[in-house]
């Protein structure tokens, strides 16, 4: 009997891999840091707030409302369903799974965390009424989207346009005042951690079914 082929792993999940430790563990220890330290504001938040103050202008809300629409509730589940409709239409089904389940899981850990951290929004915010900032879950869906989305098209400009999407909506949540600095900090952790270890389980356990699909079923003896 002839040995199976086995399919070679993506050479970047073990990249992947760490890339997506190391951003679990500084969203862990940053998250552990505004808890013991009260949820107040650190240093870097009040320096950038009072940063996003001065600099306040009505053409700069414009452009800090465009990303926080787009990326808002409504617009992400747009967004999601189109994704996976589109993979699925492209006979891509795994991908579909893998940009369906990032997203479940960002959100799964995001909502509780607002509510465990309890961190007071800034309180002259333009674009969010409730209380809890920590973490952006603005910009914790869209890192998460960008990043799922460049590793399964493998598209160069797909990293340089979801870079600078990224830091436009973390620029604009902190613009509006509905975030402090760090909270935007941590959605882009949470969103890292997730969608590379979401891409890393899902590929290992595509490449399982693959191996399994083409192993001979026994013979009777």
């Amino acid at each position: 009997m002839s040995e199976i082929e086995r399919p070679q792993p993506d050479a970047r999940r073990p990249i992947a891999l760490v890339v997506g430790i190391l951003a679990a563990i500084a969203f862990v220890i940053l998250s552990w840091v505004i808890y013991v330290d009260g949820r107040q504001p650190l240093v870097p938040d009040v320096w950038w707030h009072g940063l996003m103050i001065a600099t306040l202008t009505k053409p700069g809300v414009v452009i800090a409302w465009v990303p926080s629409i787009v990326g808002g509730t409504i617009g992400m589940f747009v967004i999601a369903i189109v994704l996976v409709v589109i993979f699925i239409w492209r006979k891509r089904p795994w991908d579909a799974a893998n940009i369906a389940i990032a997203i479940a899981v960002v959100v799964a850990i995001g909502a509780p965390m607002s509510y465990v951290v309890a961190r007071v929004r800034p309180s002259d915010s333009l674009a969010e009424s409730t209380a809890t900032s920590f973490p952006s879950g603005h910009t914790a869906v869209a890192t998460t989207v960008v990043v799922t989305l460049a590793l399964l098209l493998r598209k160069w400009y797909l990293w340089v346009g979801g870079v600078l999407w990224v830091l436009w909506m973390m620029w604009a949540r902190t613009y509006l005042h509905a975030h402090w600095l760090s909270d935007v900090v941590a959605g882009l952790l949470e969103g890292i951690a997730v969608a590379t270890l979401v891409w890393c389980a899902v590929e290992a356990v595509r490449d399982r079914r693959a191996v399994r699909s083409k192993t001979p079923a026994p013979t009777e003896p």
